[in-house]
């Protein structure tokens, strides 16, 4: 099964704003879904990203994949029906951008420490914290599978260092 490139689904767009389906054990199963996950982390690499989110590639599904590099994993972290918990009150603002949302870069406040529960592309239950940069990842897409794009948390959302 070799994966391919898959077009992003960018702003406008309505499922860009949807909360996406869960999945089951036996969705993940599916040829389907093995291979949309190998084409959405080809797409993730293709387009320089550090997550992506399957709605960010027009399927309304509770599915992320972010960038082993990021992810302090082996192999890149897919996460099914994933939530997460804060795990401290600390909070950071950092600049994000998105590869639905072209271009358009702001400040979003995130939570430095969560606690994670999701499924993985087995269908095994996995937990794990992540601090930092990688906990702002995981918030991000998670917010995709949640409906939420950065833009709607974001302040001075600017493009090539212009305001908008």
């Amino acid at each position: 099964m070799t994966s391919m490139t898959l077009s992003i689904t960018t702003e406008p767009n309505p499922i860009l704003h949807k909360k996406g389906a869960d999945l089951t054990p036996a969705d993940l199963k599916s040829v389907k879904i093995k291979k949309l996950i190998d084409d959405m982390t080809e797409t993730m690499y293709k387009s320089d990203g550090v997550g992506i989110a399957a709605p960010q590639v027009g399927v309304s599904i509770m599915l992320c994949v972010i960038a082993k590099q990021f992810a302090t994993t082996k192999e890149d972290l897919i996460l099914i029906n994933p939530v997460w918990e804060k795990k401290s009150v600390l909070k950071t603002t950092d600049t994000e951008g998105c590869l639905s949302v072209p271009g358009i870069f702001g400040e979003v406040k995130r939570y430095k420490k969560i606690k994670v529960q999701a499924l993985d592309k087995n269908g095994a239950r996995i937990e794990f914290l992540a601090n930092n940069f990688f906990a702002r990842i995981v918030q991000h897409e998670i917010d995709h599978l949640n409906g939420v794009l950065f833009i709607e948390k974001a302040k001075n959302l600017h493009s090539d260092g212009r305001a908008l």
